[in-house]
């Protein structure tokens, strides 16, 4: 097998995860590396930008803008999953929330099989990766490459519905990803200095020499020497170029690519496989099996008060001067994501932990879809309850044995009646706080679903016909023993194969009880640590020559 280059490692996919493992293996200095990107770099304006994300919800530049097939319990409709095809992956596209989840989810996971990844093992490695606006202390830490820090001048609506659901009886929380998760306050994000951190400027500027990044570069397959991945072949400028990899390959693709690179290079279901065309290099059921993804919908409220998002939507000349405010003094509207409050609860007492997460939005949108979002044109903010335990388990395969064909998803939400009482009694939680006095300055009524939409069964309606996934998809190629399905054991090795890694919220075994963007990082870092020792301890063994 000819290849036209060769290096230690590479890295398929340069998202959150991508860049921390592919960083953090170049600055040791030790190691020739190659990462792959399918998208451009992260330069375009509203990357950088923290409330610039909605501009790049529909931009196939930057965005894979997939689409489920469609979902039977949520009246056909189609889920739109916008995931990042960019440097930094989906960390540059998203809302840029910093939140690692329970430390429960990661106790669980090591009690499925997967040693070294309790919370007391992972806490280290998100320590490691964080720059703390606040300060280091036993749950944060600083010097790291991953910025966090607290959003300027939260709005006043924000801040009214904390203390709304403080009056629920929820409590306050200063820190969600400190002594506890459970409670109400202001979200962190990955920025510094008011402007987006993803997980290229964390990373892949401090890697130095021994990285090599190649964008436009689209992985078509995996190369293997029996059972021993030895590198990549990949599309770029329109030609096919091989890489080879002496000591190891990690894909990095996402929840929806790192199943679908394996599965297009033989290793996944072999029926499926076979019925594609494709040889079967090694028969996994795992992969793409064990899909799962947080489920939401959006309670919309019209404000009294002039002072969200859907004014400045609507004006040019707010825009310009708002444009003028970020530009020149990173001040104004611009400076933060608009995402500014939050509540972790429960949807019933019979819950440990938290298995509601309600978003709010200083802005209200009237439609949300593959054709992008439309605020309203009246003032308006939004609740959005998120249900972070559910059942629903869906799957990714391929549509054909195209690599530049998006793959078949399915997420099957809304089948089981657990997940479906936890939205309704979600719905009704939100209710309650809207209905507080501290919200009654800017409360004017809500519109979505309506004060008609009442009983169980008219909410269960309504959520069918307006719920949506969350965007947080893993457990693709889930981190479980082989016997129990899994795709890669706890040092992320793909079983079966030799020489051949993921790292990214595929791996994840169940979901964490929260946005994924911090604890994929976490994968990518302690992905990248457990190559490094087992290199320094000669348990990486280099490819034969090509």
């Amino acid at each position: 097998m000819q290849f036209d280059s060769e290096f230690d490692f590479i890295v398929s996919g340069a998202g959150s995860a991508g860049c921390a493992v592919a960083g953090r293996l170049a600055e040791s200095g030790r190691h020739r590396v190659l990462l792959l990107e399918a998208g451009p770099a992260d330069s375009a304006f509203w990357i950088k930008v923290p409330m610039g994300y909605p501009m790049l919800f529909t931009n196939p530049k930057v965005n894979w803008m997939f689409e489920s097939e469609p979902e039977s319990e949520l009246n056909n409709r189609p889920m739109y999953n916008p995931r990042g095809k960019v440097l930094g992956g989906t960390s540059s596209i998203n809302g840029m929330l910093y939140v690692r989840g329970h430390p429960n989810d990661y106790d669980t996971w090591a009690q499925m099989g997967n040693p070294g990844w309790g919370w007391h093992d992972v806490l280290p490695f998100f320590r490691k990766a964080e720059d703390q606006g606040r300060g280091a202390d036993e749950y944060h830490g600083t010097g790291g490459p991953l910025a966090v820090s607290d959003q300027p001048n939260p709005s006043p609506v924000a801040l009214a519905i904390i203390e709304a659901a403080k009056q629920t009886g929820i409590p306050a929380n200063p820190d969600f990803n400190g002594a506890r998760q459970e409670g109400t306050g202001l979200f962190q994000t990955t920025t510094r200095n008011r402007r987006r951190c993803n997980s290229a400027r964390a990373y892949l500027s401090r890697a130095g020499r021994n990285l090599r990044i190649d964008t436009g570069a689209h992985a078509t397959r995996l190369l293997f020497q029996g059972r021993d991945c030895i590198g990549i072949e990949y599309r770029q400028n329109g030609q096919i170029r091989r890489a080879r990899a002496r000591r190891g390959v990690v894909v990095s693709g996402g929840s929806f690519g790192s199943p679908q690179l394996l599965q297009l290079s033989g290793i996944g279901p072999a029926d499926h496989l076979q019925s594609h065309g494709i040889g079967v290099v090694h028969d996994l059921p795992g992969v793409g099996s064990r899909l799962r993804d947080h489920f939401y919908a959006s309670i919309i409220f019209r404000c009294h008060e002039p002072v969200t998002i859907n004014e400045l939507a609507r004006s040019p000349l707010r825009q310009v001067i708002a444009g003028a405010q970020y530009v020149l003094a990173r001040r104004g509207p611009l400076a933060a994501n608009g995402i500014f409050a939050g509540v972790f609860t429960r949807t019933d007492d019979t819950r440990d932990r938290p298995n509601l997460q309600i978003n709010t939005n200083i802005w209200s949108v009237a439609s949300r879809d593959k054709k992008g979002m439309h605020v309203h044109d009246f003032p308006g903010f939004t609740m959005s309850p998120v249900h972070l335990d559910p059942v629903a388990t869906g799957e990714v395969r391929l549509r054909n044995a195209d690599p530049f064909a998006d793959p078949v998803i399915r997420h099957n939400f809304f089948r089981d009646e657990v997940d479906r009482m936890a939205m309704v009694n979600a719905v009704r939680i939100v209710r309650n706080i809207a209905s507080q006095p501290a919200l009654a300055r800017y409360m004017a009524g809500e519109i979505r679903p309506g004060p008609d939409v009442r009983t169980d069964d008219e909410i269960t309606d309504w959520l069918r016909g307006n719920g949506i996934a969350n965007l947080h998809p893993v457990g693709s190629c889930a981190m479980r023993p082989a016997s129990a399905g899994g795709v890669v054991d706890h040092r992320l090795r793909v079983h079966g194969i030799g020489g051949l890694y993921v790292a990214d919220a595929s791996i994840m075994p169940s979901l964490p009880a929260g946005n994924t963007n911090a604890p994929s990082i976490m994968i990518g870092e302690k992905c990248a640590a457990m190559i490094l020792e087992d290199a320094a301890a000669g348990r990486i063994q280099t490819s034969g020559a090509a």
